[in-house]
């Protein structure tokens, strides 16, 4: 239960932070800025990694988590409830930010800027390149540890710094999801449900192959 508290826990803060940070700059008039969100979801999840590295893993991510049991990491059973506890933890965020903005209109929806074709290779391959960065840095399917922290954090902040303007850099379907849902923005969720699953697929054997 611990870790599925931690799940819950560490995917409320990285929403809540990192679309509170989209929300915010909406209605601060830019403030923020592009930058200074990009580096929010990247601090957040490094946080994150420190925190709940050691009891859950710090996953955060459905995609993360079935590319850990892809890779025979994680149990399949286990999955179920990780994705369950990241998935409300992700709409209680949204749910929070929605009573505290009620007329942002988005609350920091992940939705393509570009064409749909752009949005899901671009999601495909900054997934593949995190999933291959958290499989080469994680010890077992826990990222944890300095190195990881720094990498991963690090990791999202640049793809989102470069790719969030065309896609949005969601890289995690719970993170799409929930705003979504709570704003009622469904009309390109479908890209980063699976867009985000097929890059954590590809970057498996990728990481298999480059195993010293």
């Amino acid at each position: 239960m611990n870790k599925l508290l931690s799940e819950f826990l560490g995917t409320f803060i990285l929403v809540f932070a990192g679309t509170g940070a989209i929300v915010i700059n909406d209605v601060s008039g830019g403030v923020i800025g592009h930058a200074g969100i990009a580096l929010t979801f990247g601090l957040v999840v490094m946080a994150m990694i420190y925190t709940f590295g050691d009891v859950s893993g710090a996953h955060l991510n459905p995609a993360v988590t079935l590319g850990f049991a892809i890779a025979g990491r994680f149990e399949w059973k286990s999955i179920p409830g990780y994705v369950l506890a990241q998935i409300a933890g992700a709409l209680a965020a949204s749910g929070v930010l929605r009573l505290l903005f009620p007329t942002h209109e988005k609350l920091g929806s992940t939705l393509p800027a570009g064409s749909v074709m752009q949005s899901f290779v671009l999601e495909v391959i900054l997934t593949a390149i995190l999933m291959l960065a958290i499989l080469r840095v994680s010890t077992g399917a826990k990222e944890k540890g300095i190195t990881a922290g720094i990498a991963i954090g690090g990791i999202i902040a640049l793809e989102a710094m470069f790719a969030g303007p065309i896609c949005g850099a969601s890289m995690n379907p719970a993170r799409s999801l929930a705003p979504a849902i709570v704003s009622g923005h469904l009309e390109h969720l479908w890209i980063y449900l699976t867009a985000t699953v097929l890059g954590a697929l590809i970057a498996v054997p990728l990481a298999k192959a480059i195993e010293p």
